[in-house]
């Protein structure tokens, strides 16, 4: 893939078990030549956690990407006027977030942003990670899996024995499904065996 012209934003929310997991991947982008945007929810801008600090994930993402974080609702609402994303992204992405995208709230950076790329008619792609997207959140899932401009990184359960209902994206697919997005098509197959448990 040749990511040369192309301006991806790149919006985390606070599955920050995960955040290790998707650095690489961002680093993947920028190698291939991409704009990247980095965006994050109030969690990651403020929570620190025993995966690390907020400061330190911050620092991570300014380095590798060379941009400012958009960390506001304030900041990000230019996004639509401005169509400046040709792909967003929100890997790792939350029930909490998966929750409120799919009933149109929009109380976070990483919301509006999503809000304004859907607007615009451009590719939203999720890579989801929750504990309970065999649960409450599957209901929001669905709601999502019809939603014009709207794809999913593939994924599928994480732990079944132990957490039977998480689902948690292949982060290592996330240029993959992004590319396929810019295309109008979902990467396949999307739910895939994710654990050597399963």
């Amino acid at each position: 893939m040749n990511w040369q012209g192309k301006t991806v934003g790149y919006a985390i929310t606070g599955s920050h078990c995960t955040f290790e997991e998707v650095m690489p991947v961002i680093s993947r982008f920028v190698a291939e030549g991409a704009n990247v945007v980095p965006i994050i929810s109030n969690s990651v801008l403020t929570t620190d956690t025993r995966f690390g600090t907020a400061q330190n994930w911050q620092k991570q993402l300014k380095d590798i990407t060379g941009n400012d974080i958009i960390s506001t609702i304030v900041e990000a609402e230019p996004l639509g006027p401005s169509k400046l994303l040709d792909v967003l992204v929100i890997a790792p992405c939350t029930g909490n977030t998966t929750s409120k995208l799919a009933n149109a709230m929009t109380d976070s950076p990483v919301l509006m942003a999503a809000k304004a790329q859907m607007r615009n008619q451009r590719p939203l792609v999720l890579a989801i990670s929750t504990n309970d997207g065999l649960g409450l959140n599957a209901a929001n899932i669905a709601k999502l899996l019809v939603a014009k401009y709207l794809y999913f990184v593939p994924f599928g359960q994480d732990d079944p024995v132990k957490k039977p209902n998480s689902l948690v994206a292949k982060m290592e697919l996330i240029p993959e499904a992004c590319w396929s997005a810019l295309e109008g098509k979902q990467l396949q197959p999307m739910i895939v065996q994710r654990s050597a448990q399963a």
